[in-house]
């Protein structure tokens, strides 16, 4: 079994979390330790000025709330947000805590994911760990 699973959450409506959590839970042993990680997209820069003061530590916590209760009874697990570009740091967040399998929810692809190119699709490619992609 896996030491550490990385679960990248997304609140999409087309990204199914739960399912990631539930494929996680039949990973995990006793010893296995699994974050719910959140990544923050950066603001333009021509909208930061119409953002309320305090808006980005509110919601960092309202989200760290909701990865606390979608982890629900998961042993060993806890949340994490953190801001960047989604996949960039899924993989450098991944690299850097020993994370040796990641769960991460998908859409179903697109002409524009062929350009492009999913958040999904380049964990896949450039994870350095097992990585379990669910539709």
């Amino acid at each position: 079994m896996y030491r550490h699973i990385l679960i990248p959450v997304s609140f999409d409506d087309e990204r199914n979390a739960s399912a990631s959590v539930s494929v996680a839970r039949q990973l995990c042993n006793a010893d296995t330790r699994v974050t719910l990680l959140h990544v923050m997209e950066q603001i333009p820069s021509y909208a930061i000025n119409y953002i309320p003061e305090g808006f980005h530590e509110k919601a960092k916590a309202a989200i760290a709330e909701s990865l606390v209760a979608l982890a629900g009874d998961l042993p060993d697990a806890h949340a994490e947000v953190i801001d960047g570009h989604s996949a960039r740091s899924i993989l450098d967040w991944s690299e850097q805590n020993g994370v040796d399998c990641i769960v991460i929810a998908s859409h179903r692809p697109g002409l524009q994911d062929y350009f492009l190119g999913s958040t999904a699709a380049q964990v896949v490619r450039h994870a350095r760990c097992s990585v379990h992609v669910l539709r």
